[in-house]
């Protein structure tokens, strides 16, 4: 190969790193970690005479970082007027690349009330996409069914 088109080949792999880099700095959403509010439901409030309708809470959280582990160090459950409920982890989790885990509240357990959340926080060693987040409420009663889901709402960031 002459010199001319070794110079080339440097030049454009050269050229091409400096574009994957700017690329990879543009991508705004990576983070190194977040604090994410969950709101969930444990009932909501149906009829004239407001009465209670149960439901199911599945907490669901999935690393969609297809390269990364993410660390999950808390998940706590909250009730409507602001107590802590439950930790519901003891030591930090790791959660590997394009894995999920879910936590569930049962549709009898009645603590959380209508204003209940989760805080999760979540840290990575490495820049990556922020997992979803995502809170399902499901209930059945008689031959009625209803269910919706809520999005995290990031309250504390932290930027690579």
């Amino acid at each position: 190969m002459e010199k001319k088109h070794i110079w080339l080949v440097l030049i454009i792999f050269f050229v091409l790193g400096i574009a994957f880099q700017v690329q990879a700095k543009g991508c705004k959403d990576l983070s190194e970690g977040q604090t994410l509010y969950v709101p969930v439901y444990s009932h909501i409030y149906i009829g004239n005479k407001a009465n209670p309708y149960l439901l199911t809470v599945t907490l669901s959280i999935r690393n969609i970082n297809p390269l990364h582990p993410i660390t999950l160090s808390v998940v706590d459950y909250y009730g409507t007027q602001g107590k802590l409920i439950k930790h519901y982890l003891d030591k930090p989790l790791s959660l590997p690349p394009m894995a999920s885990t879910r936590y569930i509240i049962l549709s009898k357990d009645k603590e959380g009330g209508s204003g209940a959340n989760f805080i999760v926080n979540w840290s990575s060693k490495k820049p990556v996409n922020p997992p979803i987040v995502e809170s399902i409420m499901i209930g059945t009663q008689s031959q009625q069914g209803i269910s919706f889901t809520s999005r995290g709402q990031v309250i504390v960031q932290t930027n690579p």
